[in-house]
C-alpha cells in the first residue's frame, strides 16, 4: 500500500511540474550553451550576482515572463557574474543584471539593469 501511495504521489508531482513548467532556466554550462546556439534555439543569458539588488528584483519578473505559454521554447542560462569571466569577455558584458538574447545563434538584444516587466518581456520575445 505504501509503495502505491508513493508512486501515485510521484506521478502527481511530475504531472504538476510538467504542467506548470515554463521556459527552461538552467545554470550556465558552456557545452549546453554552445549546443543551444548551434541548434539555433532561442536563448537568453542572464548575468546575475547573489549580492546584486537589481538582479534580485529582475529574477521573479524574468521567471514569471518565461513561464508564459508563448515563451515555452526559450532557454535561459543563468551565468554567475562573479565566476563566468570567459563568458563575460566573449559577450563583452561588464555589469551584472545584464541579459543577452540570441536567436538563430546570433545576439539580437541585450539589456542591463532593466526591471520594467514590459521591457524585459520584449527582450525575451526578441529571442523567439
Amino acid at each position: 500500500m505504501r509503495v502505491a501511495v508513493r508512486s501515485l504521489f510521484v506521478a502527481a508531482s511530475l504531472f504538476v511540474a510538467a504542467t506548470v513548467a515554463g521556459a527552461a532556466e538552467l545554470p550556465f554550462s558552456k557545452p549546453a550553451f554552445d549546443k543551444a546556439l548551434a541548434a539555433g534555439k532561442p536563448v537568453v543569458v542572464d548575468f546575475a550576482a547573489s549580492w546584486c539588488p537589481t538582479c534580485k528584483q529582475q529574477k521573479p519578473i524574468v521567471q514569471g515572463l518565461a513561464n508564459e505559454a508563448s515563451r515555452q521554447s526559450l532557454t535561459i542560462f543563468v551565468a554567475d557574474f562573479d565566476k563566468e569571466a570567459a563568458l563575460k569577455k566573449q559577450l563583452n558584458v561588464t555589469m551584472q543584471s545584464t541579459l543577452v538574447a540570441f536567436k538563430g545563434g546570433k545576439e539580437v538584444a541585450r539589456s542591463t539593469g532593466q526591471t520594467d516587466k514590459a521591457e524585459l518581456g520584449a527582450l525575451l520575445d526578441k529571442a523567439l
